[in-house]
């Protein structure tokens, strides 16, 4: 099966009331893992590359390893998505490259920490999303900034995140402008600030409406009821891979993640993507730390990293079920590129 693109997938999520996982990954073995838990729970997949990500693994090894990953699993629909784009330039590279989607992160300035203006914003997001839908790729924006509502402040992820402190106010993305955002520039989905943040360190405290604002998602769907919304930082940072990461060693405060639970009441609220990394991160890491404490003598690889893969896997296929993905891959049929292209010039 063809690589698909991000519209299509989130089409079909509308269609059938489910969300998607989106995991970030960054090596062969990430992806081994979600195409093991597609393959075991029948889903669609979102492998999606994060600016960082392809600088360390390189954009050739990164399309080909997907695409032998397409080859492999040739019955699953798989999105190759860029993460976080910031500038037209990274996007149309990724176009370039094989992305079937990129996403335009114009909410900062391209040195990846400025708040950028609702102007500029538009203005860049429109821009990949005409040369974009030209390609028949999909387009991903964002308004608002990801931060904590706790303390204000901005969070770092590949050296991406506002610097300083926002209010509240600012943090949250305004259900007017959201509208006003998607009708001048045409984006396919659109990523929304409601409190989550990159990284392991996203509450103190369990999440309530205080520190993690479902209602703005609400608000959001009320207005844009027929837009595909996304759920950055939405990694649940459970409490077990916490304790096995800590239980070989490693040195994690207490920290809390977004609950399955809250993920699950804003799928019908119009969330069709939701980020994953922080989850896998720790899987992988703790499996690793586990076996090096109970197998000092081991210097072979492929002995500590298949541990990591199972139990990334596992994690993978928790999310396909609890966002009902799993059972809808085989329901897709694949649209190619240049089919998408004339859809959208079409609806242009």
């Amino acid at each position: 099966m063809a690589l698909i693109t991000l519209r299509q997938l989130l089409d079909h999520a509308a269609e059938n009331d489910y969300a998607l996982p989106a995991f970030n990954v960054n090596n062969l073995e990430y992806i081994q893992a979600v195409m093991r838990a597609a393959d075991a729970t029948d889903s669609p997949v979102i492998l999606q590359a994060s600016r960082g990500a392809r600088a360390y693994a390189g954009d050739a090894f990164l399309r080909h390893l997907i695409l032998g990953a397409a080859e492999e699993y040739p019955h699953i629909p798989v999105c190759l998505h860029l993460d976080h784009g910031d500038q037209p330039s990274t996007c149309i590279s990724a176009i370039t490259n094989g992305f079937t989607s990129v996403m335009m992160d114009g909410s900062l300035e391209k040195d990846g920490k400025t708040v950028a203006s609702y102007e500029y914003n538009v203005a860049v997001t429109a821009e990949v999303v005409k040369i974009a839908h030209a390609a028949g790729v999909s387009v991903e924006g964002e308004l608002g900034c990801l931060g904590n509502l706790e303390t204000g402040a901005g969070d770092k992820e590949d050296g991406h995140g506002f610097e300083g402190k926002l209010s509240r106010e600012e943090l949250l993305t305004d259900p007017d402008q959201a509208f006003d955002f998607v009708s001048k520039t045409g984006v396919d989905a659109l990523a929304v600030a409601i409190g989550t943040s990159h990284g392991a360190y996203k509450f103190t405290r369990e999440p309530d409406g205080e520190i993690l604002s479902i209602e703005t998602i609400a608000k959001i769907n009320k207005r844009l009821p027929n837009t595909h919304l996304v759920m950055h930082g939405s990694s649940s940072v459970p409490a077990d891979l916490q304790e096995l990461f800590n239980a070989y060693g490693g040195k994690m405060k207490k920290t809390w993640g977004v609950p399955v639970s809250e993920i699950q009441k804003a799928i019908p609220l119009g969330v069709r993507k939701v980020n994953i990394d922080t989850d896998l991160r720790l899987a992988f890491t703790g499996e690793i730390r586990k076996h090096h404490i109970e197998h000092p003598d081991n210097f072979d690889p492929r002995n500590y990293l298949k541990p990591a893969i199972a139990h990334m896997t596992e994690v993978c296929k928790e999310r396909f079920e609890a966002f009902r993905a799993a059972g809808q891959a085989s329901k897709i049929r694949v649209l190619r590129l240049p089919e998408m292209a004339k859809r959208y010039a079409k609806a242009a």
